[in-house]
């Protein structure tokens, strides 16, 4: 091995919060860490951010890798920039080169701070409307519409000068199950595989800088090992049989997918040893350690020196390509009209809505306080949504905590028509077959399965889709996107 080969240029960890305090620049010293990933926990501002990726910089080095998710929809950490849309919503709209400006748009506001790499586009075909994971972060469930959308996604962040990492590969479209949660598996044959889940990775590899790898086991393709810890998945089917060259990184190993199973540390050094490269040892600091420690361990005999020469120079040519400096000359809010625009071209009619009367009385049913979950970040809350409706109605509004409680002959008691608005990440067996008048859904798409009722589907909570909504319920604007799912 190298000099530079310390146990930290294969690991990625996070920081506990908005600076690099002394003593984590000592431990990112200390294991020679390269890189990075950045959550909400880390961001407070512009300025802020920008300093902390300078800091960051001067510490891992010129092979420097700061990676945040940022796909758009619900996973976007900063609040200061225009929110972009999520994936579904540009499927819905089906306009890939829109798709490409939004993209290029979401690069240009980590590249404003210095963030070189997204972990984004996902490729996963959402074949699943009961999937916990996914859901509106694919662009549907068709592989000729993920991959369209995928490609365009790729060149939009390429244009923009930031590393994308597609993900989770060989594909979460198809679980019932959360990895942060458990460990799925999708029984599905390799004809089957090949024709659904591989078809946007394999299809977009020649574009693809790097490939974010699922916790899932495919028993077609290893019966015993999750797709982050398979040599068959990540150097046979990977490497071998598509002969891709980027750079492989792990999904977070702190979920409990890997983690209740294997282990930090072991599971850390199976990961590089199926071909990973970078493996996410994210979460506290003796979590980290455990990983660093023994990947260190495995570096003096148990890996291999070529496999990891290897995966030294791929990971400093990805660095080298997309480097992490701020480019202040970038303006993020520019993009603005943008991205609302992007929203707004999504919007799609369900069962042929009819928005009530501008001015009339309505009852507006919605969560009361939405909370944040695993990777996605909380929905709009009922007092908003009344505030924002208060411009076209005069709304009567019922907050719940939970479906389960909503009275609907209460609701319906004053004979006002009533809106049904589901923010909420997750679908609820309460709200199978109810009956408002109208549904908007503000987050997950697939709530319109459930409801049975006239819908109007967002993709997202985000204050420009909840603009976009607005403007149809006063007639403004139509509805024009196309489900990008089976209604069935």
């Amino acid at each position: 091995m190298t000099a530079q080969s310390l146990p930290g240029a294969f690991a990625m960890v996070d920081i506990p919060g908005p600076v690099l305090d002394a003593e984590t620049a000592a431990h990112l010293k200390k294991y020679g860490v390269r890189s990075v990933c950045l959550f909400g926990k880390n961001i407070e501002s512009v300025a802020q951010l920008r300093r902390l990726c300078a800091d960051l910089r001067e510490v891992l080095g010129e092979d420097a890798l700061i990676a945040l998710d940022h796909e758009g929809g619900a996973i976007l950490r900063p609040d200061f920039w225009p929110f972009a849309p999520s994936a579904m919503d540009l499927g819905a709209a089906d306009d890939a080169a829109l798709t490409q400006d939004v993209s290029a748009a979401l690069g240009c506001q980590l590249r404003s701070v210095g963030i070189n790499w997204n972990f984004a586009p996902v490729l996963d075909v959402n074949v699943s409307p009961a999937n916990p994971v996914i859901g509106e972060r694919a662009y549907g469930a068709d592989p000729a519409t993920v991959t369209r959308h995928g490609r365009a996604a790729l060149a939009g962040l390429a244009a923009a000068g930031v590393a994308a990492c597609v993900k989770h590969f060989p594909g979460h479209g198809d679980t019932r199950v959360d990895s942060h949660l458990a460990l799925p598996r999708v029984d599905k044959s390799r004809a089957e595989l090949e024709a659904t889940e591989f078809a946007p990775f394999r299809d977009l590899l020649p574009q693809t800088p790097a490939v974010m790898t699922a916790h899932i086991v495919y028993p077609a393709l290893d019966d015993v090992h999750p797709a982050t810890l398979s040599r068959r998945i990540l150097t046979g089917l990977l490497r071998q049989e598509w002969g891709f060259d980027g750079v492989t990184v792990t999904d977070s190993m702190g979920m409990k997918a890997i983690d209740d199973h294997y282990g930090r540390g072991e599971a850390g050094v199976l990961a590089l040893e199926a071909g990973a490269d970078l493996v996410m040892a994210l979460g506290r600091r003796e979590a980290q350690e455990a990983t660093l420690e023994a990947v260190g361990a495995a570096l003096g005999g148990r890996l291999n020196r070529q496999e990891m020469e290897a995966s030294l120079e791929r990971l400093h040519a990805l660095a080298q390509k997309y480097p992490a400096r701020a480019d202040t000359a970038l303006h993020p809010q520019d993009d603005a009209d943008l991205l609302r625009h992007a929203w707004a071209q999504g919007l799609t009619a369900y069962r042929n809505p009819v928005p009530p009367e501008p001015g009339s009385r309505i009852t507006l049913i919605a969560h009361r306080q939405p909370v944040r979950e695993t990777v996605s970040e909380a929905g709009a809350d009922a007092e908003t949504l009344a505030r924002e409706l208060g411009q076209v109605y005069d709304v009567n509004l019922i907050p719940f905590e939970t479906p389960d409680e909503i009275d609907w002959p209460v609701a319906r008691a004053a004979g006002n028509p009533v809106i049904l608005a589901t923010t909420a990440r997750h679908r609820h067996p309460a709200l199978i077959g109810v009956q408002p008048d109208l549904h908007i859904a503000l987050y997950n798409p697939y709530a319109v399965l459930d409801v049975d009722a006239p819908a109007l589907l967002a993709y997202g909570f985000r204050p420009e889709a909840r603009a976009a909504v607005l403007n149809w319920l006063k007639g403004e604007t139509g509805a024009g996107g196309i489900l990008p799912f089976a209604a069935s």
